[in-house]
């Protein structure tokens, strides 16, 4: 078996390997932020929502809370391989293909936005239904409660629930590649596993490793500033 992987090894062609592990791993950061920006920023207003609608909070209302909770509730459960095969009629019919990085954005941004949703919802229960009730009372406005003192008060569970997310992206990067996505995910199976060569599947997994452990560093560094500057 060692033999095998030097043997492989030996035999990658680095001057027309290197340009396509950049290819790919530029693709990767594509769908990646892309994703993020767009579900993230959808994420957040259905999660506000979200947590605002529940019984008791500044916009009560069962109907739009039951109906949101119920679309993420259908979603989150399936795994993403089978959702990115299962709306290939709606990624083709609104980005005219299924095939390619632009294109597997579009169910990665469905997907992030439901995920993000719920991890909002949970961040903001964690706060102090206290200070609701004491923003009411000195006659703040619900905006202002919500973007004065809500927010604030969940922001470091809401950083670090965003980095959680940043790697779950990544993981869906690399099944979306499995399906003509690109990346390197796409990388890994076609150089990779497909020419038995596990040299450049390991290149594909530490890539990504390090981008997962410069997120958790930066989200941990954040929160620790954070925390030091209330404190």
């Amino acid at each position: 078996m060692n033999n095998y992987i030097i043997d492989a090894s030996r035999a990658i062609n680095w001057d027309t390997t290197l340009p396509k592990i950049y290819e790919a791993t530029f693709q990767t950061l594509q769908m990646v932020f892309t994703t993020l920006l767009v579900g993230g920023i959808l994420g957040l207003v259905f999660g506000i929502i979200l947590w605002g609608t529940r019984k008791g909070n500044l916009i009560e209302n069962f109907v739009v809370y039951k109906i949101l909770s119920l679309t993420i509730d259908i979603i989150r459960p399936i795994p993403f391989i089978i959702f990115i095969t299962a709306i290939q009629p709606l990624t083709i019919g609104i980005m005219g293909t299924s095939i390619g990085t632009t294109a597997v954005i579009f169910p990665m941004t469905i997907f992030a936005t439901v995920a993000t949703a719920r991890l909002v919802e949970q961040s903001l229960i964690q706060t102090d239904p206290g200070i609701i009730e004491a923003g009411l009372s000195m006659g703040a406005s619900r905006k202002r409660i919500l973007f004065q003192l809500i927010l604030p008060e969940a922001i470091c569970p809401l950083i670090l629930g965003y980095a959680f997310l940043l790697i779950a992206i990544f993981d869906m990067s690399a099944m979306a590649g499995t399906v003509g996505g690109g990346g390197l995910g796409n990388f890994a199976m076609v150089w990779g596993y497909q020419k038995f060569n596990p040299t450049l599947m390991w290149i594909c997994v530490g890539i990504i490793l390090v981008f997962v452990e410069l997120t958790q560093i930066f989200a941990q560094y954040l929160t620790k500033r954070i925390i030091h500057k209330r404190s």
